[in-house]
């Protein structure tokens, strides 16, 4: 009988990366405070499959009580909303939001509304919206702009903690990575305790191209993938990475643990091609570093952060919990119709747990 791999994480098949322990749910969750909420919208007879994938850093008034945070761009070929002010000031106010690159305008409107049904804000004016995009047209109908304001607001009320639905779901709906189906995928890593006894957790939208490589084993090239012509012509996508931790950090320090993530896109075998968006968002949960929106004038702000000297555990930790979350990203995904009349097939998981077996890759 036929081993049945789809739809299961690569560790239930005994795949594990890297030698850091992961948290309870091995997702983005496991860091205290942060919930995710997913809409998915499929009508293939009108050729949609597309999606919103909300992250919340807590859950309480982020506007009022923001979050340091830090944003790398490892290829500016993306369409992101809100990154000048995160770069100049440090921190996000308000929900992160994942979409196609055409429905942008409805992330923002969703997440005002959600900013606006506070009463605390209710003098606000201006909002600075964080939304990443990657362009599900290969899959997705996206000139008819399917995902509406009311889709991103359910997607934020609804966000939740406990395990993450991965796959083809909300922003991942519509994805594909390594010309295979991609989507939402999660991971994460709980430091010992003399290493600080962090919590780091990453959630990628993967839509984007290269060479596939699983654990040291180069999967994409033993699938018919040579090393030029299928994928490297074929690499143009994008790929948002958002990283959450508890370490109390500041910006400057989690913009370093943003360009360790890219570390992990690229033990995957990506390539940041041309027409690529690779962009990371890196935020601290930590009270101890949040901006409060409110503060008397001339107020000082003290926080206690970790030294320079202690954060390599936490940059290993987003490598390996990039990597994972982008694997788990494939396994967890399903032959999927296009709106044009092809099928973007998943990863062919037999073929790539005999490859595991062969390598030696399974615990």
């Amino acid at each position: 009988m036929t081993e049945h791999f789809q739809g299961k994480r690569p560790r239930e098949w005994g795949i594990s990366f890297g030698v850091l322990p992961t948290g309870t749910h091995n997702a983005i969750t496991d860091v205290k405070g942060v919930k995710v909420g997913q809409v998915t919208l499929i009508d293939d007879a009108k050729g949609m499959r597309t999606g919103v994938t909300a992250i919340l850093p807590h859950d309480g008034n982020i506007f009022q009580h923001k979050v340091a945070a830090g944003i790398f761009l490892g290829n500016a070929f993306g369409k992101m909303v809100g990154y000048p002010q995160v770069k100049e000031l440090g921190n996000i106010e308000t929900p992160i939001v994942l979409t196609n690159t055409l429905n942008l305008a409805s992330a923002i409107d969703g997440i005002i509304d959600y900013v606006f049904s506070f009463k605390e804000n209710d003098s606000v004016e201006s909002v600075n919206c964080v939304v990443g995009e990657t362009n599900d047209g290969a899959i997705n109908n996206i000139r008819k702009r399917f995902v509406t304001r009311e889709d991103v607001l359910k997607a934020i009320v609804e966000a939740k903690d406990g395990p993450v639905e991965e796959g083809g779901v909300g922003a991942g709906t519509g994805t594909k990575a390594f010309n295979f189906k991609g989507g939402i995928g999660t991971a994460s890593r709980k430091l010992p305790d003399n290493m600080g006894g962090y919590t780091v957790g990453v959630l990628v939208q993967s839509n984007f191209g290269g060479l596939l490589n699983i654990n040291g084993v180069e999967v994409g090239k033993a699938l018919g993938g040579f090393p030029y012509q299928k994928e490297i012509e074929c690499a143009d996508g994008s790929i948002m990475m958002i990283v959450a931790t508890d370490a109390p950090l500041e910006a400057r320090n989690l913009e370093r643990v943003a360009k360790r993530a890219f570390m992990g896109l690229a033990k995957t075998g990506g390539v940041a091609s041309n027409g690529s968006g690779d962009f990371v968002i890196a935020f601290s949960t930590n009270e101890s570093v949040r901006v409060e929106h409110k503060a008397e004038k001339l107020a000082k702000q003290t926080m206690s952060v970790v030294r320079n000297d202690d954060m390599t555990p936490i940059f290993m930790a987003t490598i390996e919990a990039t990597e994972e979350a982008i694997i788990n990203s494939l396994f967890a995904a399903h032959d999927t119709p296009t709106h044009d009349g092809r099928v973007i097939k998943a990863l062919p998981l037999d073929k790539v747990m005999e490859m595991m077996r062969k390598h030696a890759k399974i615990d």
